[in-house]
């Protein structure tokens, strides 16, 4: 049996057994009952004749018809769901009652049912969804769900912000589990690691116990209700020295090193996992969990750094290559011209500096001619280091532009060292021209870099890494 297959038999078994349980749940209710329109069946849901566990049954029942709907479907469901919005009258009502108030006492009273007239009948709907097997990763998925419909409607986006509350409240980092993921954990955990892993695609089950060896860890983040699901994971290498390459990371002929000899702790790819909890941010926690768990079981280690993409540097750059004012200096416009004689089936015999530029890095097999190469380096680190260093993210001043850049620096990061063709895949051609950037953590300066880029836009970078921006 092929890879895939086994990958799509454990997810097809997983949702089959949910199903199941929905299905069976539902019956309870179902029997006897007219389907009614979506907005009736929730009002009855709402309504809750009988007790918990009807409840739980009608949750149940309304989760099976939204897993059934089609895309049209499921909008129609939200829509209704947003719909059993607060009684503006009886919040009118609370509002009169609290400025009427004659003391403090009073207006806490009147404060306190105000709160409760605010609150929309929708959310006892989707804690309803909560109490179900499987109940909040159904909500998870949801939210995914509302993010794709929500443009342009206020009501779905009143929805979301509701659902996103009662999220980020639940998935609390102080409720969340840190596991290290091996080769002998559950086989759907390793599936979902096939699945979410989008940094450095992993190519099959060989290529998944390369990464899980002796020399590798990978943590995830999970919680409690969604077991089997990692919300968030970090992979790590554990190295002599601080990593340049990637390819070099991920080679399986590569000889394991014993933990014991490293010094260097590489976080090579971190993932989210669930689209549903966008905004609700695990990544800062989880680095710094692992920084001391890694401390702790090998003192050896004296490095912990990143080897992270740029996704923004290539985008950013045709931009600016298009654009009025140049970044190029006159020793670099002299450099590319002499490219462009030696390659002059690349670019057109009257093209500008920046054309030449943009044209050349069009084409990956470029950057595989040693003369190209020479030529290129120096202006295209010059760039991303500016890029990195001194690029502010359109208005949002003091933050970086990159947002791989703008997650580290919040966690306490400093932008440590530039690697030329660090990625060669088309990928990593496609964002940053192959360029990957090296990330260090300090465990004694992490907070003090935090608190100078959060509070006051300052960033941490090397002394390197800046003058080159300048040059």
């Amino acid at each position: 049996m092929s890879e895939v297959a086994v990958q799509a038999g454990l997810l097809d078994r997983a949702l089959r057994r949910v199903s199941s349980l929905w299905r069976d749940m539902a019956s309870v209710v179902g029997a006897g009952e007219a389907p009614g329109d979506i907005a009736e069946r929730l009002q009855d849901a709402l309504n809750g004749r009988g007790g918990e566990v009807s409840a739980r049954n009608r949750a149940a029942r309304l989760a099976q018809d939204y897993r059934t709907l089609d895309h049209a479907g499921r909008g129609d469901f939200l829509r209704a769901l947003a719909s059993f919005d607060s009684d503006p009258g009886a919040v009118a009502q609370v509002m009169d009652a609290v400025a009427a108030a004659g003391d403090v006492g009073e207006r806490a009273i009147a404060t306190a049912r105000l709160r409760r007239a605010l609150e929309p009948p929708r959310i006892r709907l989707l804690t309803a969804f909560a109490a179900i097997p499987d109940g909040v990763k159904f909500l998870v998925d949801m939210r995914a769900e509302l993010m794709a419909h929500r443009e342009g409607d206020k009501l779905l986006q009143a929805l979301e912000t509701d659902l996103k509350a009662l999220l980020a409240a639940w998935f609390d980092v102080g409720f969340l589990e840190l596991r290290r993921i091996d080769w002998r954990s559950p086989a759907l955990q390793l599936e979902r690691l096939v699945e979410y892993e989008a940094v450095h695609r992993i190519r099959g089950w060989r290529d998944l116990k390369n990464r899980l060896r002796a020399d590798r860890r990978c943590y995830a983040f999970f919680h409690p209700r969604m077991p089997d699901e990692p919300l968030i994971f970090v992979e790590v290498a554990l190295v002599q020295g601080m990593s340049a390459s990637v390819q070099r990371l991920l080679d399986q002929k590569a000889p394991t090193l014993a933990p014991a000899e490293a010094d260097t702790a590489v976080f090579y790819s971190i993932n989210n996992c669930q689209r549903g909890l966008d905004g609700i941010s695990f990544g800062n926690f989880l680095i710094k969990r692992v920084v001391g768990l890694l401390s702790d079981e090998f003192r050896n280690l004296k490095t912990f750094c990143t080897l992270s993409p740029i996704p923004g540097f290539r985008r950013w750059l045709d931009a600016v290559l298009a654009g009025d004012d140049s970044p190029l200096n006159e020793e670099e416009r002299k450099a590319l011209r002499g490219i462009a004689e030696l390659l002059p089936e690349t670019v057109p015999a009257d093209a500008t500096e920046e054309t030449i530029l943009r044209a050349l890095i069009a084409r990956r097999g470029v950057l595989r001619v040693e003369e190209a190469q020479r030529a290129l380096e120096p202006i295209l680190s010059r760039l991303c280091a500016r890029y990195l260093a001194k690029e502010d993210a359109p208005a949002r001043p003091g933050r970086a532009r990159d947002p791989v850049a703008h997650f580290h620096l919040s966690n306490g990061a400093r932008t440590e060292r530039l690697n030329w063709r660090a990625d060669t895949s088309e990928n990593g051609h496609r964002q940053s021209v192959g360029m990957m950037v090296n990330y260090l953590y300090d465990p004694d300066r992490i907070e003090e870099n935090h608190e100078l880029y959060i509070g006051e836009g300052r960033r941490a970078v090397s002394t390197g890494l800046r003058k080159l921006a300048r040059g």
